[in-house]
């Protein structure tokens, strides 16, 4: 028996199905954002060396995937120590948040080395945006809905900055659907928090509570257990 799937894509209707998507509970683990902070506080020091490398295949696909545009405006949700940021063409505009100051400093000291005179930093709560509707071409949550209080507050933050025909892209890992490694998520979901993240953030409920429809669901990374979910915004 196989504990990880090797098909890299998986059709949408096979995630967004179910009845119930739009009412059940997302998670098992609840969160405040004094302990969501407080987590990448401490991990800020060792972030890059520790998850760095092993994620970077999704960051890169996800930059990829999203095929930007000179002129585009990029807004990246949780930021963090500033991953993602060399990856992105100059021809772009991007601002990132980030609710810790801790790995906004990091991403700072990145920024100024590199000289990335097109990328603005700011601290910012991912559930309270500070812009204008409609104010993105692109708005990308990397590794980060599965850890914030409200999800589905998040998302629907995305959606309002993003402008009508943009894209909303999340990386993130999601509870599995076969039976055995989704109950072993939720198990381990309240140990995970501790080291950045919900094990069982369930995908076609988040989809469907906060009215998504994705355009395309991609397995990345090894194993390749996280996803890589793009969705338009149509209002």
């Amino acid at each position: 028996m196989t504990l990880f799937p090797r098909d890299t894509t998986r059709r949408d209707d096979e995630l967004v199905t179910g009845s119930d998507a739009a009412t059940r509970a997302l998670s098992v683990t609840v969160v405040e954002n004094e302990f969501v902070e407080g987590v990448y506080e401490k991990l800020a020091s060792v972030y890059d060396l520790t998850f760095g490398p092993a994620l970077q295949a999704g960051r890169i696909r996800a930059i990829q995937r999203m095929a930007i545009n000179p002129g585009d405006t990029i807004l990246e949700v949780g930021v963090g120590t500033g991953s993602n940021l060399s990856l992105y063409p100059r021809h772009g505009q991007v601002v990132g948040i980030d609710l810790s100051s801790s790995m906004l400093e990091k991403a700072r000291e990145r920024v100024v080395r590199e000289r990335m005179s097109h990328v603005r930093l700011v601290q910012m709560d991912a559930a309270d945006l500070k812009f204008a509707d409609r104010r993105f071409d692109i708005v990308y949550a990397p590794y980060l809905i599965s850890v914030v209080p409200d999800p589905v507050r998040v998302a629907r933050e995305m959606r309002r900055v993003c402008r009508p025909g943009g894209r909303i892209v999340f990386l993130n890992h999601f509870l599995s659907a076969g039976p055995v490694m989704s109950r072993a998520e939720r198990m381990l979901s309240p140990l995970t928090i501790h080291i950045g993240f919900r094990s069982d953030l369930d995908l076609p409920a988040f989809l469907a509570q906060a009215e998504l429809k994705p355009t395309s669901i991609e397995k990345v990374n090894i194993p390749r257990i996280w996803s890589l979910v793009t969705c338009v915004e149509e209002h």
